[in-house]
């Protein structure tokens, strides 16, 4: 299709599956993945390794040798903030252990001192409406926003007040070969997952409207 140029608004479904030691996408029981609807906000600002700068100058002080090396991407750093604690979902991201029987678990522990709780990572999808002209696009109305491999640690204080408590966690992607076309066989994504970040234009959002556990196949 043509580019309508279409605005991103709203998040509006987030998807985490957890991944294998080698990246692929965790299959078989339903705890290995998540979608939620009930998160306030997720941003990703793509950082850099400073490429060096090589200057040699004359005897007279001019320069006669410059050249900069292009900055590089290392990675991608995230932040995600949920409107509840949602212990299954903190329990994807950051490892640790839940406390009760699925689908009825009914609360989380996080993981003992020293430990890494997620050591394989996991992969976060996030769609949003595409507006175009003040309006959700005719075609492919969403846009699908790929993380393929992250790693999380919580961040911020948790507040018990009068008011809401905020649950934000902080993450790091890289790209991911290994995830291929993602985490559903019957719903792929089509194109690379070697980059940290990619986004692509969709006819759904691929995931349910409301929270809960999703299958891995």
């Amino acid at each position: 299709m043509v580019s309508d140029y279409a605005a991103s608004v709203q998040g509006v479904a987030l998807r985490v599956v957890k991944l294998a030691a080698d990246g692929t996408p965790f299959t078989g029981a339903t705890g290995n993945g998540w979608v939620t609807n009930q998160f306030v906000s997720l941003s990703f600002t793509p950082t850099y390794s400073e490429g060096e700068e090589i200057e040699v100058k004359a005897a007279d002080g001019t320069t006669c040798v410059y050249y900069q090396v292009p900055d590089v991407m290392k990675n991608v750093e995230i932040e995600l903030s949920i409107c509840a604690p949602e212990p299954e979902l903190t329990a994807l991201l950051v490892g640790g252990t839940l406390f009760g029987t699925q689908p009825d678990y009914v609360g989380y522990a996080a993981p003992t001192l020293g430990s890494i709780g997620t050591p394989n990572g996991v992969s976060v999808e996030v769609w949003s409406k595409a507006i175009v002209g003040g309006k959700i696009a005719s075609i492919n109305p969403y846009w699908w926003w790929v993380f393929p491999y992250t790693t999380w640690t919580p961040s911020g204080e948790r507040v018990l007040e009068n008011g809401a408590m905020a649950n934000v966690f902080s993450g790091v992607g890289v790209g991911n070969a290994n995830w291929g076309d993602g985490p559903l066989a019957a719903q792929p994504w089509p194109y690379t997952s070697a980059s940290a970040y990619q986004y692509a234009r969709a006819a759904a959002t691929k995931v349910p409207a409301t929270t809960g556990p999703v299958a891995v196949t």
